[in-house]
């Protein structure tokens, strides 16, 4: 296999990877913590198990209120997740390949929810007294967070480095 080959195969194992440990804390916040019994489990002073249900994507936007529109927000969401594998196929560097993984990984595990359940699983709830910096989230969410970070900050650096090489194109000389 070409060393392209096995960073592509990398990014489908992190989507493995982050698609099955979603789904397996999923399970474990409905099934054995009874987390939508309780409601909310305080684990730090800053940091909660709190059950949401998600019926929309990010910040609940685009929200699935009817059968119809919840299988529309489906193959919306997996047009997506679609487009993400082919670009994981077409990447060419290890980076940029487990970033997509990542990404896919994630899309998938809330697609899964929204396409058994109706909803998404959220449930972990960072805060700061009644300051929450995120919406209550799940690990698929914070796979796709951090694959996006991951992409947007090798493309910036990769562009700045494209414009060192160039003799700092772009760069305009201050007037004296």
């Amino acid at each position: 296999m070409t060393p392209v080959g096995r960073h592509r195969l990398a990014g489908l194992i992190a989507a493995a990877l982050v698609y099955g440990a979603d789904q397996l804390v999923k399970r474990a916040m409905i099934g054995p913590l009874r987390l939508p019994e309780l409601g909310v489990i305080d684990l730090l002073p800053v940091f909660d198990l709190r059950w949401a249900m998600n019926f929309g994507v990010s910040f609940s936007l685009l929200s699935a209120t009817s059968v119809e529109s919840r299988w529309l927000l489906v193959g919306l969401t997996g047009l997506i997740a679609a487009a993400v594998l082919v670009w994981l196929l077409r990447e060419r560097t290890r980076p940029e390949c487990l970033a997509l993984g990542l990404v896919l990984g994630g899309a998938l595990g809330n697609i899964h929810d929204r396409a058994v359940l109706g909803y998404v699983v959220d449930y972990a709830d960072l805060h700061f007294g009644e300051f929450r910096p995120f919406q209550i989230f799940n690990l698929a969410d914070a796979a796709i967070s951090i694959g996006v970070l991951i992409i947007l900050a090798r493309s910036f650096l990769s562009r700045d480095k494209r414009a060192d090489a160039d003799g700092n194109a772009g760069h305009v000389p201050s007037e004296s």
